[in-house]
C-alpha cells in the first residue's frame, strides 16, 4: 500500500472535513435521516459510508433543498461531490468544512447567497455532476449498497428510481424478493398493479 489516504482519516461517526484532505469525493446518497431539535438534525447517508454519514451543516441543508427541494426522501439514488473548504470558521478559527461543488439532478449552474458571517452574505455556486462521474460512481455499486438503496427508499416513486438504476441490473435477479417485499410495504391500502420494469 501506497496511499497517505486511509492512515489520515479522523476516527469519528460521521464524514469529517478532514476525511478530505486527499481530494474531493463523490456520494450516492442511499438514506437521509431527519433529527429535529438535535445539534446536527441531518445525516445524509451513502454508498460506502462504514456507518459514517454526511451530517451537513445549515448552510449546505440549504443548498440541497434549493438544489432538489424540501422532500429528503427524492435525494435517494443522487450524487453529489464534497471537498474540503479550510476557510469554514468556527467562532474567530478557521477550522474547515464540508462543502457541496457539484449536484446531479440540476439543469445548470445553482447560484445562491449563503450566510458567510453574521450580516455578510456570499455568493455561492454548485455546478452539474457530470454524466461521466455520476456512473463511476454508479459502477461501483455492490450487492449491498444496492440493498440499502432499495431498504431506504421511502416511497414507491423513489423505490422505482432506485430499481430503474443502471448499476441494479445485476443485482435484479438477487433482489427481486426484497423489492417486491418494499413494494408492498410501501403501497397504499389498495395498491394498483406496479411495473419496475422498463
Amino acid at each position: 500500500m501506497n496511499s497517505m489516504a486511509e492512515v489520515i482519516e479522523p476516527k469519528s461517526d460521521q464524514l469529517n472535513a478532514d476525511d478530505l484532505i486527499a481530494g474531493p469525493r463523490t456520494i450516492t446518497v442511499t438514506k437521509v435521516e431527519i433529527r429535529p431539535g438535535t445539534e446536527q438534525p441531518v445525516s445524509v447517508f451513502f454508498e460506502g459510508d462504514h456507518g459514517k454519514p454526511y451530517k451537513s451543516g445549515k448552510s449546505m441543508n440549504r443548498v440541497m433543498v434549493q438544489a432538489w427541494g424540501p422532500d429528503a426522501s427524492k435525494y435517494v439514488g443522487r450524487s453529489m461531490t464534497l471537498y474540503r473548504d479550510p476557510t469554514v470558521r468556527f467562532g474567530k478559527d478557521e477550522v474547515g468544512g464540508i462543502r457541496i461543488s457539484h449536484m446531479s439532478h440540476i439543469d445548470g449552474p445553482l447560484r445562491m447567497a449563503l450566510t458567510a458571517t453574521r450580516g455578510q452574505r456570499k455568493a455561492y455556486t454548485v455546478q452539474p455532476l457530470q454524466v461521466e462521474r455520476q456512473a463511476a460512481s454508479a459502477d461501483a455499486l455492490t450487492i449491498d449498497a444496492a440493498r440499502d438503496l432499495l431498504e431506504g427508499a421511502e416511497d414507491l416513486d423513489a423505490l422505482r428510481a432506485v430499481w430503474s438504476r443502471r448499476a441494479m441490473a445485476p443485482f435484479r435477479g438477487e433482489l427481486q424478493a426484497l423489492l417486491d417485499e418494499r413494494k408492498a410495504a410501501l403501497a397504499p391500502a389498495e395498491p394498483e398493479e406496479e411495473s419496475f420494469d422498463d
